[in-house]
């Protein structure tokens, strides 16, 4: 069988003190990433990445644009070891939340300096759009996408719950007023959920409560230089490709309120001909949602040398 690739960039959560450093001691074009970046910034993120300490690095204005970094120097490590670009490597490319702008990095889309500094204000921008403690989030789990709303909907009445990501079979999260999400929390055993999991987040993500940063995002993305993507961008909004410029910069607007259909935006690939789902970065997240998803593909990480030897092996 013909293998059809798609690489995937993970979201937040997935970082760890310690994430790119043997990256950066084994590969010249993993270090020129993590230079570029730290320039863009203004300040050593690297150097946060690589020592912590961990309560600066799990800050969401540090970690997104850090997972970026390191999805990016796996990109450009293939790209140089492989002889390949990343339209030889991959047909599609796609990113859990902020990795969308990791997979738009990775398809030239965006430059790596302008994707660091959309990040850092991303992070930002969430982080003050909804004072800390006002917001939450909560994973569902044993439910599918219908009931989950079905239980956002009873937290409604007590503010802003909406779904927020879709992210497998049996596991959506919601996000929204801290007492709305404890309001449908506590409903979700009477609509079948096996579990239900308050999440340790700074701020309610993917939520109408997001506006404010989701403005912040229009004005940044609209003098930001956009190019069409060398590889199609499955869109967390549309669970549909993308190449378009224009229609990328109003679907990254609206990905800060709206919901992250990954499970959909799998289906979509799987049934596109994608056999191989290949997540680059740090951690394994997407990995494991790739095969609940669908059983019929193939998934594997690639984020550390030894990763990365093996799937240049296997090319």
């Amino acid at each position: 069988m013909t293998t059809v690739r798609a690489f995937t960039f993970p979201g937040q959560g997935s970082q760890t003190v310690g994430m790119g450093k043997a990256l950066a001691d084994a590969y010249g074009e993993a270090r020129a990433v993590f230079e570029q970046v730290d320039e863009a910034l203004g300040e050593s993120l690297s150097r946060l990445m690589f020592d912590g300490p961990e309560e600066e690095l799990v800050l969401t204005r540090n970690a997104q644009p850090a997972l970026m970094a390191v999805s990016l120097a796996v990109v450009r490590v293939l790209e140089a070891e492989s002889g390949k670009s990343i339209s030889d490597l991959a047909s599609y490319v796609a990113g859990h939340s902020l990795g969308e702008y990791s997979a738009l990095a990775a398809a030239r889309a965006l430059d790596i300096a302008d994707a660091a500094k959309l990040l850092r204000l991303r992070g930002d921008a969430m982080q003050s759009a909804v004072p800390v403690g006002e917001g939450a989030m909560a994973a569902l789990l044993g439910v599918s996408l219908e009931t989950a709303r079905e239980i956002a909907a009873e937290g409604r009445a007590a503010g802003v719950c909406d779904i927020a990501n879709d992210n497998a079979d049996g596991q959506v999260v919601i996000s929204g007023a801290r007492a709305a999400v404890e309001r449908a929390v506590a409903a979700a055993a009477d609509k079948g959920a096996r579990k239900s999991i308050m999440l340790p987040v700074s701020a309610p993500f993917h939520c109408g409560l997001m506006a404010p940063a989701a403005d912040a995002m229009a004005s940044a993305l609209a003098i930001t230089d956009l190019r069409e993507p060398v590889v199609p961008l499955v869109a967390n909004v549309l669970a549909d490709k993308l190449e378009d410029p224009s229609a990328i910069r109003i679907r990254l607007v609206e990905q800060v309120t709206g919901m992250v259909r990954w499970r959909e935006s799998v289906l979509w690939m799987a049934a596109h001909g994608v056999t191989d789902i290949v997540e680059l970065g740090t951690g394994k997240v997407l990995t494991g949602m790739a095969k609940r998803i669908d059983r019929s593909l193939k998934g594997s990480a690639v984020g550390t040398p030894e990763e990365i030897a093996a799937f240049l092996e296997s090319l």
